[in-house]
C-alpha cells in the first residue's frame, strides 16, 4: 500500500538539488537517503513532512496520515526544559494532561535512565539532545517516520540501541533516514535513494549492496554513452566522405544519404548523457612529512585520571610507532578523552610534570577535536589560513577553493558555516600543519561519506601514524591496523574492535 507518492518533485535553490523525483513509500519501506552535504536531503525530508514547497512536482500523502519529522537540530526553546517536560509538550493540550503516560512509554522504549529526565534538556550531552528530540515525534504516534542525520552526536551503544529500536516497529511502518553512517544503513534499510540533481537512482538493497549496484549502474551508463559519441562521430566520418564524393560527381543521391547520416549522428548525440559525475563538496587531503625514528610515543604506564586527580585507568607499557592506525576503544566516560589530552600535552611539552609519556623529539603533532575547537567562529577562513600559515592570499584562496569553499565562503565568519564545511576547513588546516602523527577524536563527525572514504584512502595512502577516536564502526574497520581497548581500568591491546561493538550493543 502507498502512503506517500513523490511526482516529478524538485527544488532549485540557487541550483537544483533534485529534480524529476519519483517515489513511492509504502508499507514495510525503509528508505534511506544518500547525498553529499548540502545537496537535498534535510530539504527532500521537509518536502515529505509537509513544512516546506517543492519548486516544482507535488507529493502526495493517504488520508489521515501523521508524519514524524526529526529534524538534526534541537530548538533553542527546549533547552532549559526538564527531559521529561520537553517531550511532553509535544502532546496535544489535553493529552499533556490526561495522557502523559504517553511519555513515559516513550522514554523507557528508547531506554532513558530515570536521573536523566527530569534535567534540563541543554545540560545533556548531545546524544541525549538527539534522543529527546526522537522521544517527542514518537510520543504523537506517527504512521511515517522522518529521521535527520539521526546517529550524529550518538555514541556507540546508543548507536545500536537506536538500531535496535527501529528493527523493532512494527514492520508496516516506513521509515526514511538520511544518514552518513555507513554501518547504521545497512543495519536499518531495506531501500536506498541516492539523491542526485537529474536522475535519483533507488534501489531495492541496504546502503552497501546498492552502492555496488549503483557504481555498476554508472559504469554501463558511462559505456553507453561512449559507445554512443563513437558512433556518432563515425557517422559524421562517413557523412563527410559521402559529400565530398557526391560533390565531385555531382550525385543528389549522396547528398541525401549525407544528410541522413549527420541526422543520425546529430540525434544520438541529443539522446546520448555521460554517466553521472559527483559534484565534490571539497577535496581532503593529509601530509606526512615523516620522521626517523620508528617509536613515536611511549607510556611507561601512565596514570590517566579525571581533572580532581580520580585514577580512571593505567594504560601499562605501551608505544606507538611509524605507520601504527591505533583505534582507542571504550565506553563513554572511560578516559578515552583524557588520554587524548595527556597525548596532545606530551607532544606539546605542555606538561613537564607528565614523565610516563615520552614524545620522540622529531614529532609534529596534527590535532583534530570532534568540536573543531582550533576554529574560531568569528574567523574567515581566509583570514585563519593566512595567519596560522605561510602562505599568501592566492595560495590561500587556491587552497580552500580545492577544500571546497568558494569565494563567498571564504570571506564568511566561520560560524556561519555548515558542519561539513567546518570539517573540511578542519582537514585543510591539519595538512598544513604537515605532521608526522594524527591525534582524531571524532574525525567523521560531519564528513559525508565522500569525505568519509577520502579520510580513509588519505591515511592509509600517506601510511600516517595515528591514534583516533571514533563511533563510526565502517571507519574504524577500514582505517585501524592495531586496537586499544579501555577494560576494567586497565589498557590492553586487543586483535579486532568486534568483541567490543558486540559488548557495546548489548550493555542495557
Amino acid at each position: 500500500m502507498t502512503l506517500i507518492n513523490i511526482r516529478n518533485l524538485g527544488v532549485t535553490l540557487g541550483t537544483t538539488l533534485f529534480s524529476k523525483l519519483n517515489l513511492a513509500v509504502g508499507s514495510g519501506d525503509r528508505i534511506g537517503l544518500v547525498a553529499a552535504n548540502g545537496r537535498g536531503k534535510s530539504t527532500l525530508l521537509r518536502c515529505l513532512a509537509g513544512t516546506l514547497e517543492a519548486t516544482e512536482g507535488d507529493v502526495t500523502r493517504a488520508r489521515g496520515l501523521t508524519i514524524g519529522h526529526v529534524e538534526q537540530d534541537m530548538p533553542p526553546a527546549l533547552l532549559p526544559l526538564p527531559f521529561h517536560q520537553a517531550v511532553q509538550q509535544a502532546l496535544a493540550g489535553d493529552q499533556q494532561t490526561n495522557e502523559s503516560w504517553r511519555v513515559d512509554v516513550a522514554l523507557e522504549s528508547l531506554e532513558v535512565p530515570e536521573d536523566l529526565r527530569e534535567r534540563p534538556v541543554g545540560q545533556l550531552s548531545g546524544g541525549w539532545q538527539r534522543l529527546a528530540m526522537l522521544a517527542r515525534v514518537w510520543v504523537t504516534e506517527p504512521d511515517v517516520l522522518l529521521l535527520d542525520e539521526p546517529t550524529n552526536h550518538l555514541d556507540l551503544g546508543k548507536i545500536t540501541r537506536l538500531e535496535e529500536w527501529l528493527n523493532a516497529l512494527p514492520r508496516d511502518m516506513p521509515v526514511i533516514i538520511s544518514s552518513h553512517d555507513r554501518a547504521f544503513l545497512d543495519a536499518t534499510t531495506n531501500r536506498t535513494l541516492f539523491l542526485r540533481p537529474d536522475h535519483s537512482p533507488v534501489f531495492t538493497l541496504p546502503y552497501s549492496p546498492a552502492r555496488a549496484a549503483l557504481a555498476e549502474a554508472d559504469a554501463s551508463e558511462e559505456r553507453r554513452y561512449q559507445r554512443d559519441m563513437k558512433t556518432a562521430q563515425q557517422l559524421r566520418q562517413q557523412a563527410a566522405k559521402l559529400n565530398n564524393i557526391g560533390i565531385n560527381s555531382g550525385s543528389d543521391l549522396l547528398v541525401v544519404k549525407t544528410k541522413q547520416l549527420k541526422q543520425r549522428a546529430d540525434r544520438l548525440e541529443d539522446a546520448a548523457k555521460p554517466a553521472h559525475l559527483e559534484r565534490s563538496s571539497g577535496a581532503i587531503r593529509l601530509a606526512n612529512r615523516g620522521t626517523h625514528a620508528k617509536v613515536l610515543l611511549a607510556l611507561e604506564d601512565a596514570v590517566v585520571a579525571i581533572p580532581d586527580g580520580t585514577p580512571l585507568f593505567r594504560t601499562g607499557k605501551q608505544f606507538i610507532c611509524q605507520g601504527d592506525r591505533i583505534v582507542l576503544l571504550g565506553a563513554n566516560g572511560a578516559g578515552k578523552s583524557r588520554l587524548v589530552a595527556m597525548l596532545r600535552a606530551a607532544v606539546l611539552g605542555s606538561n613537564p610534570a607528565q614523565a610516563d609519556i615520552k614524545a620522540t623529539p622529531s614529532l609534529v603533532l596534527g590535532y583534530g577535536d570532534q568540536a573543531l575547537a582550533d576554529l574560531s567562529d568569528s574567523e574567515t577562513p581566509m583570514r585563519m589560513i593566512i595567519r596560522r600559515f605561510d602562505v599568501g592570499d592566492q595560495r590561500a584562496r587556491a587552497l580552500l577553493a580545492g577544500a571546497g569553499m568558494t569565494i563567498e565562503m571564504q570571506a564568511k565568519p566561520i560560524g556561519r558555516l555548515s558542519g561539513g564545511q567546518k570539517a573540511r576547513l578542519g582537514m585543510l588546516a591539519l595538512r598544513l600543519a604537515n605532521p608526522n602523527f594524527y591525534l582524531l577524536d571524532e574525525p567523521t563527525n560531519h564528513l559525508d561519506i565522500e569525505g568519509q572514504e577520502a579520510l580513509e584512502a588519505e591515511l592509509m595512502t600517506q601510511q600516517a601514524s595515528c591514534l583516533l577516536v571514533s563511533h563510526d564502526r565502517r571507519f574504524i574497520r577500514t582505517v585501524g591496523n592495531r586496537f586499544w581497548q579501555i577494560e576494567r581500568k586497565r589498557l590492553i591491546e586487543v586483535e579486532s574492535p568486534e568483541e567490543f561493538f558486540a559488548s557495546a550493543a548489548a550493555v542495557p
